[in-house]
């Protein structure tokens, strides 16, 4: 099982980047996949998830009306488009598989906001 995430760097207030997590090793379409993140020095937290279908998404509310969870199940990817960038969205995020009680997760990505 391999979760590569990509997309992540430094960006200022207010501009966006999209987090790309490629799959493998897995049937992807069959597994909810979430973004989590964790900042220096707090709990890892979920920032968004998704079903198998990519039907139902659910955001926190600090993403709501900012990032967008989406996946191409024919290019075993889950995406995430972060908009409207805040410093403290600078975290390293991470993907994760999750199946009843199996569990995947990426190695995690750097997201830098600042100025």
């Amino acid at each position: 099982v391999q979760l590569v995430e990509s997309g992540g760097g430094l960006v200022q207030p207010g501009g966006s980047l999209r987090l790309s997590c490629a799959a493998s090793g897995f049937p992807f379409s069959s597994y909810i996949m979430a973004w989590h993140r964790q900042a220096p020095g707090k709990e890892r937290e979920l920032v968004a998830s998704i079903t198998g279908t990519g039907v139902s998404t659910w955001v926190s509310d600090f993403a709501r009306g900012r990032f967008t969870i989406s996946r191409v199940n024919v290019k075993n990817t889950l995406y995430l488009q972060m908009n409207a960038l805040e410093p403290d969205d600078t975290a390293v995020y991470y993907c994760q598989a999750r199946q009843s009680e199996k569990s995947y997760w990426g190695q995690g990505i750097q997201v830098t906001v600042s100025s």
